[in-house]
């Protein structure tokens, strides 16, 4: 191994990849002791290396139990210390340090073998320098730590998608229980021969509500979900039109108020239960501007109604016929 750093790349102008500090542990034989190595890592000013030596795998292990190491360095010795099988057995331990192979073979012989076991990288000691086995380090040890931070980012992400589904089924049930009790206060007041079939509920073992579903035409719940999903993408302002047609029909059937919050419910439950690890905070933020939208688009055609009702529409005379006296009916002689 060439000892010392490239004079025309001072060691000044790398200590921004190189780690300032690496504490290595160096697994080897009895043939191949580590003083020179320590004494290459010595002459290179770019980072400071703790070098510890252990001989053997039983030493090896040991050390790793006791101690944290910010990369191992392992020697390849065919017959002697192989490698490829001690750094396998270590990832298959749970061992997760940056591991590095050193041996006398050619890259081209050995390279995709220690990518095979888990190791971060080969280096040949004749063609490898002391400044490019250090970047062989700060690259391992850096990719390790995107590494574990992406599994810690991964595992929060999975964390909040589970708190966030969570948090919409408690909604979707204190909403089940809102129209489940806005029923029973309704029922009593219905003339059960002008009013649209009653809800099923489903419950579970415990008594608890598991879902409630509106006997509605399926057609109807069909449209209303096609109608929830492009308001999820597109948002308010642009189905304006379609929840006004929407709550027209509803009032021309008859449907209340808590019938339309059951269909609402019943699609949303749908939706929410397709999403699987996706988010649901942005669908129920959605379906709640979409049902209060349409629930004001009901009111207002149950006002507009009985209106109609209070004021029907007249027949007015044609002009010039408003001063014609209405004949009296002949009677039978």
């Amino acid at each position: 191994m060439a000892v010392g750093t490239p004079k025309n790349r001072p060691a000044s102008s790398v200590l921004a990849g190189i780690p300032a500090r690496m504490k290595v542990l160096y697994v080897t034989t009895l043939h191949r002791t580590g003083g020179w190595l320590a004494e290459a890592f010595t002459a290179d000013s770019a980072a400071h290396i703790v070098l510890e030596e252990t001989i053997g795998i039983t030493a090896s292990l040991a050390k790793l139990r006791d101690e944290v190491f910010d990369a191992v360095l392992v020697c390849h010795e065919p017959g002697v210390l192989d490698a490829l099988e001690f750094i396998e057995g270590l990832r298959a331990g749970g061992h997760e340090e940056p591991m590095i192979v050193l041996g006398s073979q050619s890259p081209a012989q050995m390279e995709a073998l220690v990518y095979e076991v888990g190791a971060d990288a080969y280096c040949c000691v004749e063609q490898t320098t002391t400044r490019s086995l250090l970047w062989t380090f700060g690259r391992a040890i850096e990719r390790h730590q995107l590494v574990r931070e992406n599994r810690k980012h991964v595992q929060a992400e999975r964390q909040r998608l589970a708190h966030e589904h969570r948090e919409a089924e408690r909604l979707l049930a204190q909403q089940r229980s809102l129209v489940q009790e806005l029923e029973s206060l309704c029922e009593p007041d219905r003339d059960d021969a002008h009013q649209v079939p009653h809800s099923v509920s489903a419950t579970d073992a415990d008594g608890h509500i598991e879902r409630t579903l509106c006997e509605l035409p399926r057609a109807l719940v069909q449209h209303y979900s096609e109608l929830l999903r492009a308001y999820v993408v597109m948002g308010t302002g642009n189905l304006s039109k379609d929840m006004a047609r929407l709550s027209d029909l509803l009032a021309q059937g008859g449907v209340s108020a808590q019938r339309t919050m059951q269909l609402h419910l019943e699609v949303l439950e749908e939706l929410v239960e397709g999403l699987g690890n996706r988010s649901a905070r942005h669908v129920m933020n959605r379906a709640d501007l979409l049902v209060l939208e349409v629930m004001m688009h009901l009111a207002d055609g149950y006002r507009r109604r009985y209106h109609e009702r209070l004021s029907p529409p007249q027949q007015l005379l044609l002009p010039g016929f408003e001063m014609i006296v209405p004949l009296a009916p002949l009677r039978a002689a």
